[in-house]
């Protein structure tokens, strides 16, 4: 006698997700982020004029790199709060950037809509990945770009999550959203649908001024790390902090009292079929 596993609820896991990620304020951890977005609009060779979205675009990051490039740019997400902090920011600039809410795996935008489509950090989260990149593709124009940064599995953020998972498991059957950090995956997603993949690794760097720093701004801020100390009675707690601290301790790069962790992700570049 065999059993199966049965397949899991992703609506549930995506309800849990809207939660985790409106919990603290990403918003704050996003702005270290900034120069990601930068780049990610350099390698993509973004067009003025272009009409552009920002999937997952959380309090806005990539949305505003592309319009500063004179782009017509469109940011969608699920946290109604952070797209709150996207537009604060945009007017700061005074950047016309439409937010919008939407899901991922489900972009209220008409086939072919976009010249590039963009997400940072984002997209990779969406529980259910194959109609997450479904969706990317569909909105993009033929010949268009598609462009992504992903965390990968090796680096400082996989460890991370490695490290989180050890202490409060994540949903079972639910594939990692550090998959979209490999070329493997984004091949099975996007490959007969694109004439090119080019994917390069990078790093950004966590600057803190000391591992406890970092763990303080993480606990406070970072939804993800947030919800796994809410999880855990108070010795669990600490056994978490732990491991974290240590975590980060063997990461630092940095000579001195100060903290620098060097996180890997894939910088990503397609064009639509």
């Amino acid at each position: 006698m065999t059993t199966q596993s049965s397949a899991p609820d992703l609506t549930m896991i995506k309800a849990r997700q809207q939660r985790t990620w409106a919990a603290g304020d990403f918003a704050e951890v996003a702005t270290t982020l900034a120069i990601v977005g930068e780049s990610l609009s350099e390698v993509a060779e973004l067009q003025a004029g272009w009409q552009v979205l920002d999937v997952a675009t959380g309090s806005g990051n990539t949305a505003i790199a592309a319009a500063r490039r004179f782009c017509d740019v469109t940011g969608v997400d699920y946290v109604p709060a952070l797209l709150e902090r996207g537009l604060e920011r945009a007017a700061a600039e005074r950047l016309p950037i439409a937010f919008r809410e939407g899901d991922a795996e489900d972009l209220p935008f008409a086939a072919a809509s976009f010249d590039a489509t963009l997400s940072s950090f984002g997209v990779m989260f969406a529980p259910n990945q194959e109609l997450a990149a479904r969706e990317m593709l569909r909105v993009t124009r033929p010949g268009g770009v598609i462009a992504l940064a992903n965390w990968t599995p090796d680096g400082f953020i996989g460890e991370m999550f490695k490290v989180n998972g050890r202490h409060v498991p994540p949903p079972a059957g639910l594939k990692s959203p550090l998959l979209w950090g490999t070329a493997e995956r984004l091949h099975e997603l996007f490959g007969d649908e694109v004439t090119s993949i080019t994917a390069t690794r990078r790093n950004f760097v966590f600057r803190y001024r000391s591992p406890e720093h970092w763990l303080q701004f993480f606990r406070a801020y970072y939804g993800p790390t947030l919800k796994a100390f809410e999880a855990l009675d108070a010795a669990g707690q600490q056994a978490l902090a732990a491991d974290l601290i240590d975590l980060a301790t063997r990461s630092n790069a940095a000579t001195g009292n100060v903290l620098a962790m060097p996180a890997a992700y894939l910088e990503v570049v397609m064009v639509r079929r």
